[in-house]
């Protein structure tokens, strides 16, 4: 079994994965500010309580437990952060990195896992999927902030044995936590949800499961076999429709209106910017498909919205 820690291990996917882990008897070391319900519960379980940028902290747990995976999920929205990235969350970010990283190759660790966002793609036209060497179009705070997590971690792991592994996930989902969903057919200034004619378009989401049975597969994988950037999220798109009767089947949406895509939609580019949920409804008809072919040679990506419970 391996060692790993987890930063920002007691958000929704720091809790998932936590799980996941546990029962497959790994040791699992877990660092956030917040506490959670595994601590106490499972003798293979270390919680530390801090800050992400807690330098002393983290680096303590990585050279005095023989760290083998470390998964860095701090910083991550549906994790940590607010929906609002601001730029002191980018400077905390940015220095976390740079600490983590170096401490994780100084202690010889095995395998980093760093949370990233499809973010970093901007918006794409044509119809091709994206794939992981499309180039990079981001102009959001978040997408800034994790293209900087790659290079570094790239720049930093150039040079030595760690195994650097990044995750471009799409917006995270489960049959509870549905905001990221909401926020493609929902007017909130209006307070109703919308679908464009019959609803047939749509966007690619990520099943928490999904993230987690990638990271469960790379840890227990050969050492060095999945180095480099991988597109995670479902295999096929989600479409309008299928969101609309997800959320009226949990009785979290009521009246949907069907708009024309020619009408006037009120946009705001600033809030865009800082805003990691704020959707321009003139960008439906992009190209969101994402190619997870590379991931799926690791792990099945089984989940989708219409069966994950």
């Amino acid at each position: 079994m391996s060692s790993i820690l987890i930063t920002g291990a007691s958000g929704m996917i720091g809790m998932y994965l936590t799980s996941a882990l546990l029962k497959k008897k790994h040791r699992v070391f877990g660092a956030d500010i917040k506490s959670n319900e595994f601590i106490g519960a499972d003798p293979n379980y270390t919680f530390v309580q801090c800050e992400a940028n807690d330098k002393d902290s983290i680096v303590n747990i990585i050279q005095s437990n023989k760290i083998e995976n470390i998964v860095h999920l701090a910083y991550t929205v549906d994790n940590d952060l607010d929906q609002y990235i601001t730029d002191l969350e980018m400077k905390n970010s940015k220095a976390t990195d740079k600490f983590i990283y170096a401490a994780a190759r100084d202690a010889g660790v095995k395998n980093f896992l760093l949370a990233s966002t499809t973010q970093v793609y901007g918006l794409q036209k044509g119809r091709e999927p994206i794939r992981e060497t499309t180039s990079e179009k981001g102009n959001t705070n978040y997408s800034d902030m994790k293209m900087l997590s790659e290079k570094l971690m790239q720049k930093e792991f150039k040079k030595g044995d760690v195994i650097p592994v990044i995750m471009r996930i799409a917006p995270v989902y489960t049959s509870e936590y549905s905001q990221n969903l909401l926020d493609r057919v929902y007017d909130a200034k209006e307070d109703v949800a919308f679908i464009f004619n019959e609803g047939d378009y749509g966007f690619k989401f990520c099943c928490v499961f999904n993230l987690v049975d990638f990271i469960s597969a790379i840890i227990a994988g050969p050492q060095g076999r999945y180095e480099g950037i991988y597109n995670i999220c479902d295999t096929k798109i989600t479409t309008a429709k299928e969101i609309i009767d997800h959320e009226r089947e949990h009785h979290r949406v009521g009246a949907v209106v069907q708009r024309s895509p020619n009408m006037g939609l009120s946009i705001s580019k600033s809030k865009a910017k800082t805003d990691y949920r704020y959707f321009d409804p003139s960008n439906t008809f992009m190209n969101w498909n994402y190619d997870n072919t590379k991931a799926q040679r690791i792990s099945p990506f089984r989940w989708n919205l219409s069966n994950t419970k």
